[in-house]
């Protein structure tokens, strides 16, 4: 599933190719997204400029001049900018022409994206008002993670994953900062000091401004490309390396499952020391 950085790095690559133009036409081959594309999509947003595109944690919210366009990537979704109009493949659902002809298609094999729109205040949208402060932002800061986590029995790793806490700390990148701020994925969130949440919130901004950068320095063409960042190889310290032996100290790493989901973790690895290994790793 596409994390923050994976986010964050399409619209840095879509946005240049849709400032400032009009949208034509969308074309909708196929509502049957997670949510039912509304039918009157390309009546609502026909003939409006694109004012800017911007994230807001998974949702990528491209901004119209009466409103707003949210889209999910879901599992599978990706995005590209097309120059010409070939012939769309059994996955291409959705094209948003523009009025120089360039048209950005979307593609989703599962299905599990939303193509949404509002002219209410994002704020007020139900997919936005319950979120937590975006993690490279001052309002996720250790005040904050040490006041919302006192008392609360949950995991750390599912804690830092709720949207409602913080947005965008996906599977990978919490393994990994958990990693390095030497805190086992299972202790409770009450449970951490509050120098273990000063390394956490480090490593949570690190591991993510990183992969944004690495995905910023690699990135695949969007224009007639497949509309993915080029980063997803990353070289990283315990995520998908069960069983192979910890680059800190040889030890064996280990895999647990967190609400079904992948936990792989060094139990040797636990002073918290190792706050700038990404900086060489990736």
């Amino acid at each position: 599933m596409p994390e923050l950085p994976e986010v964050e790095t399409t619209c840095r690559g879509i946005e240049p190719h849709l400032n400032n133009r009009t949208i034509s036409r969308v074309t909708v081959r196929d509502a049957r997204l997670r949510w039912p594309i509304p039918p009157e999509l390309d009546d609502w947003t026909r003939d409006q400029r694109v004012l800017g595109v911007s994230r807001r944690s998974k949702y990528i919210l491209i901004q119209l001049e009466r409103g707003t366009l949210i889209v999910h990537l879901g599992m599978s979704g990706s995005l590209r900018v097309l120059l010409d109009d070939p012939t769309p493949g059994k996955h291409d659902h959705v094209d948003v022409e523009l009025d120089n002809g360039v048209r950005l298609r979307y593609n989703d094999p599962r299905r599990f994206g939303a193509w949404l729109y509002t002219e209410a205040p994002l704020e007020q949208h139900e997919l936005i008002a319950h979120l937590g402060p975006e993690p490279l932002t001052d309002d996720f800061s250790v005040d904050y993670l040490w006041a919302m986590s006192r008392k609360r029995k949950t995991k750390i790793k599912s804690f830092i994953m709720d949207a409602r806490i913080v947005v965008g700390v996906g599977n990978i990148y919490a393994n990994e900062a958990l990693f390095l701020s030497g805190i086992y994925p299972h202790k409770l969130a009450g449970k951490i000091t509050r120098a273990e949440c000063e390394r956490l919130v480090a490593n949570i901004k690190q591991v993510l401004a990183l992969a944004i950068n690495q995905g910023g320095t690699t990135l695949r063409d969007f224009v007639g490309g497949d509309g993915k960042p080029g980063y997803f190889a990353q070289s990283l310290n315990v995520y998908g390396r069960s069983g192979e032996l910890c680059r800190q100290c040889g030890t064996v790493i280990r895999e647990l499952r967190t609400n079904n989901r992948s936990t792989c973790f060094c139990r040797s690895v636990r002073s918290g020391n190792v706050l700038l290994t990404l900086v060489v790793l990736f």
